[in-house]
């Protein structure tokens, strides 16, 4: 029996944070207007307009290159890409050939702890083009979003499991936020995957002599379900004797689903040459310089040093990390604090916190809670000043008014009751209160004591400090401690 595994290769398509558009002045935020009312005559193809090259974007393209740890050509031009498609009103569009911005780089991705290199051929600066619009037999469309900077990643096929593909994509996404040279919102069409994907059998070398490709694919839960799609289609395929037709496949529906669109063109069809309009552009060392010192502290190095620096465990640095943002907000909370509140910040961040922020649809900035109440927070829970679950609900105030956990704690009395004269009274009615469970007990089944506790939290409204609670409930019951 043939066993099969994927070679895979991916194409990421990302639109740039500028505000114009790549070749005119166009605004580039088209989403969620009027179709055409976003254009003029260099992005509606018009005979005799003339693009010029918009500079942020290229500063963008350098920026993201650099990241992915690429070389950068200093000497870069614009080609023509030639095909014919309806939303391309020129019948050609802007790209990058043979001189990228940026080649030979690579990402760095971490499955379950074990960390490998993706590498990538190229990061090359483009338009995006129109959008059609299938309505029952007619075709609609708007050129709001031709124009808009997009920059193109392109990687080698060094993917050989969807989970590879799947993290690859998520950290890109959080580098180029981490950047903010892109939102990568996939909803509004920011980031966009075209997948390459063949099967070859287990063990052989070299790569297959066939590649299908899947275009237009707007999410990353999505890219998944076709990866999984795809494999099992070709090995169907493969294992009848059959190879799998060089082909461009498009998405049948969400499900993941593809269908044959036409013959996988080569970079001959597209007849490229170089843009007469536009000309070369020379980065040199003073602009490769300038973009670098730009250029954070990005999520991978982070998190490498949160775990050094902090002793967090890896999932817990995962969210935090997730923006820049995020991560910012954390380092003020525990900067010049110990690794064991740094964990203990870390675990409030990710749970409650977390809880709260995703309730509110607030973003962690725009939060009422300052950073140093989570440490605050953290000390009067560790000290035995307030219990587990007065600190949930002095959190929760604190989120909502902006006051201080301690300014709260005093407020509403809510201190930790330790006084095991006080506790004596609570404990005395709740024994009264619950003679079966007392019965139960002193016939042996001693669990029920953590029942008698939650009752004396109850009647102190989470007040009494469990550890003292219990002490005093087996002096009463003449239990062993």
């Amino acid at each position: 029996m043939n066993m099969f595994v994927p070679v895979i290769g991916l194409e990421v398509h990302l639109q740039s944070k500028t505000e114009s558009k790549m070749f005119c002045p166009c605004p580039a935020d088209y989403f969620g207007k009027e179709p055409n009312t976003q254009t003029c005559p260099t992005c509606l193809g018009l005979p005799g307009a003339l693009p010029s090259i918009n500079a942020k974007a290229i500063d963008h393209c350098i920026k993201l290159a650099l990241a992915l740890h690429c070389k950068i050509n200093k000497e870069t031009k614009f080609d023509r890409k030639n095909y014919f498609y309806p939303d391309l009103p020129k019948g050609y569009q802007i790209s990058q050939y043979d001189q990228p911005i940026g080649y030979e780089g690579f990402v760095e991705i971490d499955i379950d702890g074990d960390s490998r290199r993706i590498r990538v051929t190229r990061v090359h600066q483009e338009e995006d083009t129109g959008k059609s619009i299938h309505e029952a037999d007619h075709t609609l469309l708007d050129f709001n979003k031709s124009g808009v900077p997009l920059i193109e990643v392109v990687s080698e096929p060094d993917f050989e499991t969807v989970e590879e593909v799947i993290e690859y994509s998520k950290e890109l996404r959080r580098i180029v936020r981490y950047l903010g040279i892109s939102n990568a919102d996939m909803e509004k069409g920011q980031m966009r995957f075209e997948l390459n994907i063949s099967l070859k059998e287990a063990g052989s070398k070299g790569l297959p002599d066939y590649k299908v490709e899947v275009k237009n694919i707007g999410s990353i839960s999505v890219l998944e379900k076709v990866i999984n799609f795809e494999i099992e289609r070709q090995t169907v395929l493969l294992k009848k004797g059959k190879k799998p037709v060089q082909e461009t496949r498009g998405l049948k529906d969400m499900s993941g689903e593809t269908v044959s669109q036409r013959f996988k063109e080569g970079s001959s069809d597209y007849r490229y040459f170089p843009e007469p309009d536009l000309p070369p552009i020379e980065i040199d060392d003073g602009w490769i310089e300038r973009i670098s010192e730009e250029i954070p502290e990005l999520p991978g190095d982070k998190r490498k040093r949160f775990e050094k620096q902090y002793g967090i465990e890896r999932d817990v640095i995962r969210t935090i990390t997730v923006s820049r943002a995020r991560a910012d907000w954390f380092e003020k909370a525990v900067k010049g604090e110990s690794k064991e509140v740094a964990i203990e910040v870390g675990n409030w961040f990710i749970g409650d916190f977390m809880k709260l922020l995703n309730n509110s649809k607030l973003k962690t900035q725009s939060s009422k809670l300052k950073p140093k109440y989570l440490v605050e927070l953290t000390e009067l829970h560790k000290s035995g000043k307030i219990s587990g679950t007065v600190a949930k609900q002095v959190l929760e105030e604190s989120f909502k008014t902006g006051k201080s956990p301690k300014e709260i704690v005093v407020e509403k009395g809510l201190e930790q009751v330790s006084d095991t004269g006080e506790l004596e009274k609570v404990v005395q009615k709740v024994l009264k209160a619950n003679p079966e469970v007392v019965a139960e007990i002193k016939a042996g089944k001693e669990p029920a004591v953590q029942f008698l506790v939650g009752q004396v939290m109850r009647e102190t409204r989470g007040k009494a400090n469990p550890k003292v609670a219990e002490k005093v409930i087996r002096n009463e019951l003449k239990l062993k401690s």
